[in-house]
């Protein structure tokens, strides 16, 4: 999918159209610290002892028979305002194999 760089767009911060960046919402690094993460769940006591272990029992997502078949993400945008700076995003995701600036 193609996108202009620039875009105008109603800043709610400058409360007028202003002249906008538009940018693809990057995905942020998982953190080990998390609830749930594999570590702190074994020091709760989860997954431990006998019989079904839940949600930690089930084998590796990567075998899983449907694993991976989208061929698209869902890609969320940002507009970054050019008087403020100040950073808004899109309502509405985009779903597509490949996002291009113009």
């Amino acid at each position: 999918m193609k996108k202009p760089k620039t875009t105008n767009r109603y800043c709610k911060f400058c409360k007028k159209r202003t002249s906008q960046k538009l940018a693809a919402v990057k995905t942020g690094t998982p953190s080990s610290l998390k609830r749930g993460s594999k570590y702190r769940m074994r020091k709760r006591g989860l997954n431990r002892g006998f019989g079904n272990k839940g949600k930690t029992s089930r084998g590796a997502l990567g075998s899983w028979k449907r694993y991976g078949v989208k061929g698209s993400k869902k890609i969320s945008l940002k507009y970054t305002c050019g008087d403020c700076k100040k950073v808004g995003l899109s309502a509405n995701t985009i779903r597509s194999k490949k996002l291009q600036f113009e």
